[in-house]
């Protein structure tokens, strides 16, 4: 198949992915490998069109979070909710500055670690679903910091491919007392700033990549990913609110499992 095909698929497993709690990392790694696609600039592909994933929360969005913005030099709670942001980002921007280059190198070619992420991911969303304490914090612009800060620190767990990064910071949300579609949607404002410094790092640092050759093929991954979680993000968050965690749990560990079974006996 032609390259841009793969950009195609790959641009509508991160669409899809990204926001529910099943990693789009370790799904897009999993097609990756399935395709047959080298290493090198298809790991930096899968990154970079993260972002046209997180372009769809600004546009669905853009209405609160730019009341948020302008809202900075008078409103205390504009102030308070930025605070929450940077304060749950700063764990990931820390550990992920450190070990970067540990997780691209050595768990992005791993396809085992990231099924049985997969499948352990899976067995603890079905806990969660069960067992979270009833929530007491009910709006994400009103988070106070100490949640925030628990939230950020469960993020840093999705550094390995197979754990979902939305999936560790709903968790996270819920075991300290958020009501889940709040934890839901706090992690798409907190996907703001961490992917676009993912994005940022990988583009420096496989710049040698970015070639005319293959820019084209970001573009139409990064442009397929936005349309597709245009719709994923609507869809999520009714899944969230009326049937919990549980769907994502049972998913997770399907696909785990299946992944497994074909890496041992296929």
């Amino acid at each position: 198949m032609p390259d841009w095909v793969y950009a195609v698929i790959l641009g509508i497993i991160e669409g899809l992915t990204e926001f529910i709690p099943v990693s789009s990392t370790g799904m897009m790694l999993l097609a990756k490998q399935a395709l047959g696609l080298p290493n090198g600039f298809w790991d930096t592909f899968a990154v970079m069109i993260q972002l046209g994933a997180i372009l769809a929360v600004v546009v669905l969005y853009f209405g609160k979070l730019w009341k948020q913005v302008v809202g900075l030099p008078t409103d205390p709670e504009a102030r308070k909710f930025a605070l929450t942001v940077i304060v749950a980002f700063l764990p990931s921007v820390v550990l992920g500055l450190i070990f970067h280059d540990f997780i691209k190198a050595v768990l992005f070619d791993n396809p085992t670690v990231q099924c049985i992420s997969l499948i352990i991911g899976g067995i603890v969303l079905l806990f969660v679903d069960r067992l979270a304490p009833k929530p007491v914090a009910h709006d994400p612009f009103k988070l106070p910091i100490l949640k925030a800060l628990a939230i950020g620190l469960f993020q840093v767990l999705a550094m390995m491919p197979g754990v979902s990064r939305s999936g560790a910071t709903i968790v996270g949300g819920m075991l300290f007392g958020v009501e889940k579609r709040a934890a839901a949607e706090f992690t798409f404002f907190l996907a703001i700033p961490t992917m676009l410094g993912a994005f940022v790092l990988d583009a420096w640092e496989s710049r040698d990549q970015l070639t005319a050759d293959t820019m084209p093929l970001i573009a139409i991954g990064f442009v397929v990913a936005f349309l597709v979680a245009i719709v994923v993000i609507r869809t999520m968050l009714a899944v969230v609110t009326s049937r919990g965690l549980a769907p994502f749990g049972w998913l997770r560990i399907a696909i785990g499992g299946v992944g497994l079974a074909l890496l041992n006996f296929a």
